[in-house]
């Protein structure tokens, strides 16, 4: 046998090469690797660098401007006002367009990102931070200054807003005119602004009573209008009127003149990232660049899911992804007491149950992970906390439901699991509710085209899975009837029969989803 030859080979990036894979593209690795010339290194340095500012407008500014180590937990008490919004009609305008396709996708696409550009460009004038899209939802955070301050500037933020929507309310469609219009809730208070995750997969998340109390605000108030708690209302001077609301809400009267509202509480100021001035672009000078390029990008990184980052890494060039109508399989959990007792815990607990938090996110994200899937973001729910979870998007599987069912009982039995917390010397369990629905969504890039802007999934099929997520009892899985149709004799399920849900006129046909039969019978051998 002949002696193998072993070629030396030592391309100028190689010390970094595990740390490029997940951040260039696949034609650019491969030309860094076998022709690592002045001018490729010059293109790896411009796509990292390009990707960094878009990286820079998919994470919250609290990330951007200082973004933890990969894996480092970190937390905060914060006092401030936040600003829930939630979009109504933006179904009709889905239903609409989806038969056109590409074309329709386009379209909604440019009517969407008009209504984002929109409100982002009146958050960042009223001095507030947008730290989450929820499908068409936006979470945003008013902080500095005095507290009354902040309030008062995210009142006429949501006033402005709501002036807005007349730009909205005549949309030519194919199925006639349409409107879009939107529900604003307002709470001011104290809550917990946490960093967690792995180096791999990290999350902002905001954790306490507040939020759900901001949350439910929204979920309160009228179309139209701005909803504030009986708290915030108190905590205002005099600036403002008010008509009562549902009890313990109220309603902010808009009586005011153009002037008076005004345009801005802030002059505009853009989000902007100091931008990388190469100065040696000599072949040792262009590796010390891309070495700090990858440095500074990979915080930002661990925050987008690695499906989506990887469309993002593809699609750089273009600075755009292109908005599609697939048919994932659809998840939301919530995750129940762990959040929402922050509030009680004493300072020592609160450093157990921000890591504790920590954990379970990094175990669940793992989860969904290893069965294809993807975790898109933890936001808050009227009780808990809220995770979106999709199979199929970007990239679908002929088995995404089964996937998507055998993940949510590997949830289920995880929280289950999960030891008793002690919180202010009561002994708290933490439960879960998780809902799966099947079908089509609009996938796209949402938010401002050069702005804050993520990718997410859109309509009635994320709609009816937090739905059936909020009917679900403690740790139960409900499912969909065209996920109980995909998923056949694999799993054990028992029909509920038909309940009536938010926002549907008819009945809608529910299941529980109980196990494995594949499982079941692996065990038995």
């Amino acid at each position: 046998m002949e002696e193998i030859k072993r070629l030396t080979y030592n391309p100028p990036l190689a010390a970094i090469e595990l740390r490029l894979r997940t951040l260039l593209s696949a034609q650019l690795y491969a030309a860094a690797w076998v022709d690592p010339s002045p001018t490729t290194l010059m293109a790896v340095f411009e796509h990292l660098r390009t990707l960094r500012y878009i990286l820079h407008d998919y994470v919250p500014k609290p990330v951007s401007e200082s973004p933890p180590n990969p894996g480092e937990v970190r937390y905060q008490w914060q006092t401030g006002t936040l600003l829930f919004t939630d979009l109504a009609g933006f179904t009709s305008l889905l239903e609409a367009n989806a038969a056109q396709g590409r074309k329709g996708a386009e379209t909604l696409l440019r009517v969407i990102n008009d209504y984002f550009a929109s409100i982002i460009e009146i958050v960042s004038k009223s001095g507030g931070d947008l730290l989450e899209f929820t499908g068409d939802a936006i979470l945003v955070q008013f902080l500095g200054g005095v507290e009354q301050e902040n309030t008062a500037r995210a009142v006429r933020a949501g006033l402005r807003m709501q002036r807005a929507m007349a730009k909205f309310a005549n949309i030519e469609t194919a199925r006639g005119v349409l409107s879009l219009r939107m529900r604003v809730g307002i709470h001011c208070g104290r809550y917990i602004s946490a960093d967690i995750g792995t180096p791999l997969r990290m999350v902002h998340v905001l954790l306490g009573h507040s939020v759900q109390q901001a949350k439910q605000a929204e979920g309160s108030g009228s179309v139209g209008r701005v909803c504030l708690t009986e708290t915030t209302r108190e905590s205002l001077g005099e600036e403002f009127c008010f008509e009562p609301g549902k009890s313990g809400y109220f309603l902010v009267a808009d009586d005011f003149t153009d002037d008076r509202l005004g345009e801005y509480d802030i002059t505009l100021n853009r989000r902007r990232m100091p931008s990388s001035v190469l100065l040696d672009r000599s072949v040792s000078g262009l590796v010390s660049e891309i070495v700090e390029a990858v440095k500074r990008l990979e915080p930002l990184a661990s925050y987008i899911p690695k499906p989506i980052l990887r469309l993002l890494v593809e699609n750089t060039d273009r600075r755009k992804i292109p908005p599609d109508f697939p048919e994932p399989t659809v998840m939301f959990v919530n995750l129940i007491s762990l959040p929402e007792s922050v509030d009680k815990a004493s300072p020592e607990e609160q450093v157990n149950l921000v890591v504790g938090y920590s954990r379970v996110f990094a175990s669940i994200d793992a989860v969904v992970s290893a069965k294809g899937g993807v975790l898109q973001k933890v936001t808050a729910h009227l009780d808990g906390s809220d995770m979106l979870i999709y199979f199929g998007v970007p990239d679908a599987h002929t088995d995404d439901a089964s996937r998507a069912a055998s993940a949510a009982i590997a949830i289920r039995d995880l929280i289950a699991d999960l030891p008793l917390v002690i919180i202010g010397g009561q002994e708290i369990k933490v439960s879960c509710q998780i809902g799966l629905c099947l079908g089509p969504v609009f996938a796209a890039e949402v938010g401002e085209p050069r702005g804050r802007r993520e990718f997410n999934i859109l309509g009635d099929t994320v709609n009816t899975a937090a739905r059936l997520m909020s009917e679900a009892g403690e740790n139960q899985i409900l499912i969909g009837k065209r996920v109980f149709e995909s998923i056949g004799l694999n799993f054990i399920c028992e029909a509920l029969g038909a309940v009536s849900l938010k926002g549907k006129s008819a009945l809608t046909p529910i299941f529980a989803l109980h196990g494995s039969n594949v499982e079941r019978a692996q065990g038995g051998v």
